[in-house]
């Protein structure tokens, strides 16, 4: 007999090789690598190697995809000038989404059955491009010009460097690889799935991506980072920290960043987040967010038994690099490419269209048309 499940929670809908969330165990698998396992001592350019061909690349493997990526970021010239000409006010994830089916436009690729070799290219080509659209609209927008591109850095250096047009120190560059590395892939959440949704369609790689970002963008995925230093700011100091967690407890209204859909312990990736947004906040000298966060996190644990998961420490941490609080979820779009074009890429091997049943809840059958003048 069908199963009815809303939100489709406790549904296998297809098989993957490329990533588990063991929510019991607290454990985040990339590839048959626990994650912190690979935190610290690989780079995102290894795991973007990891999550396409399932294993980790060799010296001479690793520098050809850097390589590739580094000759891969020119967007093209109409796509840069949407970016002078987007509204300076609009939220970049719209832009980012718009920049992606942009792209499209300008590579014509196929529809139909497409063969890795086919797809690898192109998600070379979006995972190297997806962060200089959000760094050239946030320079676009502040009137400053957009910097060239260079090819001597990796994919997080090069980032910071388009934000700011400066070379970024070592600790910010590794504290952002790091993130990258963390928010790469996560399982079947729900913008994985609406990729897939896409691509079993026999769309292009340009349409499920696009349709990832706009999953991503939602306050219950992607947008929970940047709610949550929204949250931090509107509490504003340690000393107002227990009374205003106490008061949404009681209203029985969601604290951001505390819970996870699937993890039942502590969220693996958080405290890799936290222990750089402590060592962050002691560097810069302000402690207060990190002194509020982990004060919510111990009212919370103790109250409700949550715990933080990887959006809580994440804000903090963005927020110490001078990252702009709307640019949050677009990084977590940046890092998150790559794993979006590894399960299309993996749907794509052996594809079966998604096409749930819905369980009819409305009027029973025998209706009767009433003639329009006598309604």
């Amino acid at each position: 007999m069908p199963v009815t499940s809303p939100g489709l929670k406790g549904i296998v809908a297809a098989t993957t090789r490329l990533s588990d969330v063991l929510g019991d165990e607290g454990i985040l698998l990339y590839a048959g690598y626990d994650i912190n396992e690979l935190a610290g001592k690989v780079s995102y350019e290894e795991v973007v190697f990891l999550l396409w061909h399932e294993r980790l690349p060799n010296k001479t493997e690793l520098a050809k995809l850097k390589a590739d990526l580094r000759a891969a970021r020119t967007l093209p010239p109409p796509v840069l000038e949407f970016l002078r000409h987007a509204p300076k006010d609009a939220n970049p994830m719209d832009v980012l989404r718009t920049g992606v089916s942009m792209l499209g436009l300008y590579d014509h690729a196929p529809v139909g059955p497409q063969t890795p070799e086919q797809l690898l290219p192109r998600a070379i080509s979006l995972t190297a491009k997806v962060s200089v659209i959000v760094a050239y609209f946030h320079r676009s927008r502040q009137g400053k010009d957009l910097p060239p591109i260079r090819t001597d850095l990796d994919e997080a250096a090069h980032f910071l460097y388009l934000l700011s047009s400066e070379t970024p120190g070592p600790e910010a560059v590794k504290t952002l690889d790091l993130a990258y590395v963390l928010h790469a892939d996560h399982g079947f959440n729900a913008s994985t799935f609406s990729a897939l949704v896409t691509i079993s369609t026999l769309s292009d790689i340009y349409s499920a991506v696009t349709t990832a970002i706009g999953s991503l963008k939602g306050p219950l995925h992607g947008g929970a980072n940047e709610a949550v230093i929204h949250m931090l700011q509107e509490i504003g100091s340690p000393d107002k920290v227990d009374a205003w967690v106490h008061d949404k407890l009681a209203k029985k209204e969601k604290i951001m960043g505390m819970g996870h859909a699937v993890y039942k312990v502590l969220d693996p990736r958080a405290p890799h987040l936290k222990a750089m947004a402590v060592k962050l906040s002691q560097e810069l000298g302000e402690t207060k967010w990190i002194e509020m966060s982990e004060r919510i996190a111990e009212i919370v644990k103790k109250e409700k038994n949550l715990n933080a998961n990887v959006d809580f420490y994440s804000a903090t941490v963005y927020y110490s690099l001078g990252i702009p609080t709307d640019l949050f979820t677009p990084i977590f779009a940046i890092a998150r490419t790559s794993g979006w074009t590894a399960h299309i890429i993996e749907q794509l091997k052996d594809n079966k269209i998604f096409r749930p049943s819905s369980e009819y809840v409305g009027y029973p059958v025998g209706k009767m048309v009433v003639p329009l003048d006598q309604r």
